[in-house]
């Protein structure tokens, strides 16, 4: 990995240190895929307040283990992969037992049988779409954080710490990413039950419930980090021309954050309807065929540099929430609900035959 980092002109220093992060990232991914499967199953009963208190239980867990892995053991960044994992299993652990043991679930909980393999067909028709959606939007994030490290930049000492400046914003992105996106998660499931069990309207209030919660919650959070924007930097680092650029480019992370904001809601009704190919294209069109092309041009060609990587990404982040937003607008739900209990019945008809 560190090899293939430096090849697109990534620092050798970041590269090796990324290298060593991801290998002891590794052994997270089956807590974290058991996890996500653990969540999914409860969203859809609504069972919120578990996962609330594992959580709770895992975050307490997760920064005294973290600190202790990473100063007293002297693991470093190693260490902070590894609690990641551990928190993982706790998270896991307690769900399990939850779900194992608690008579909430005990007309959903089931065993595992011969009846799972004929469906796993049709799972992989909206699993495969809805991973290829998700990724082609993180992985246009990253690729635009690669090109940062590229920029000829003379108001920085060097490519690293410009590497790092777009990082910082990315975090703050990302960090904000994860409400919205919560929100989406509930439409997804709210969308999809309404839809199986054959109330359109339920659908339909509820994609306009969770756009109106996003948006208010969106505007207090760039009402806050406009207000806040000459002091921001400071959170990452004390270098006053950290904290300038911050405040320089604290406006395109608002409208990243706003765009974030519809994207991350409607992909959340995407999926909760079944679209996810139709959101593998539009993510695949908005962001690889306008925003890092775009990007490019306005960083190198215009010499925008790390403006101009910005602006390129919120104009595919701008797109997609537009095609997004039609897509959404043009929904016959209805339509949507009649062939939702259509696949309903027709797994009914294949689970009596099999048994």
């Amino acid at each position: 990995m560190d090899k293939l980092l430096i090849l697109v002109g990534q620092d050798p220093l970041i590269s090796v240190v990324a290298r060593k992060y991801a290998i002891w990232l590794i052994p997270t991914l089956v807590p974290y895929a058991i996890l996500q499967s653990l969540i999914r199953y409860l969203q859809t009963q609504s069972l919120i307040l578990p996962m609330i208190y594992s959580s709770v239980a895992a975050l307490v867990f997760h920064v005294p283990v973290c600190w202790a892995l990473v100063f007293k053991t002297k693991l470093g960044n190693a260490g902070a992969a590894l609690a990641i994992g551990l928190s993982y299993w706790i998270n896991v652990i307690l769900l399990v037992i939850y779900v194992k043991y608690s008579s909430t679930c005990k007309k959903t909980r089931v065993s595992f049988s011969n009846i799972v393999l004929p469906s796993m067909k049709e799972f992989f028709s909206f699993a495969v779409p809805s991973a290829v959606m998700v990724c082609l939007e993180w992985w246009s994030c990253e690729i635009i954080v690669l090109l940062s490290g590229l920029l000829p930049n003379p108001q920085l000492e060097t490519s690293v710490l410009s590497t790092c400046y777009d990082l910082s914003c990315l975090l703050v992105a990302s960090l904000h990413y994860f409400i919205p996106y919560s929100v989406g998660a509930a439409a997804s499931t709210r969308v999809s039950n309404a839809l199986g069990a054959g109330c359109s309207e339920t659908a339909r209030v509820a994609v306009w419930a969770a756009i109106v919660l996003s948006v208010v919650e969106v505007i207090v959070a760039c009402t806050i980090l406009l207000g806040f924007r000459h002091v921001v930097g400071y959170a990452f680092s004390d270098v006053k021309e950290f904290v300038d650029y911050l405040d320089d480019i604290t406006p395109l992370v608002c409208l990243l954050l706003t765009m974030d904001c519809i994207q991350a809601v409607l992909s959340g009704v995407a999926r909760g309807s079944g679209w996810q190919h139709l959101g593998a294209y539009v993510n695949l069109g908005a962001f690889y065929l306008v925003g890092i092309p775009m990007a490019s041009v306005l960083g190198f060609v215009l010499h925008l540099r790390g403006k101009g990587l910005w602006l390129g990404l919120n104009m595919g982040s701008i797109v997609q929430s537009f095609l997004l937003t039609l897509i959404t607008s043009l929904t016959n739900w209805k339509k949507q609900a009649s062939m939702a209990q259509q696949r309903i019945f027709e797994k009914r008809n294949t689970a009596d035959e099999t048994c």
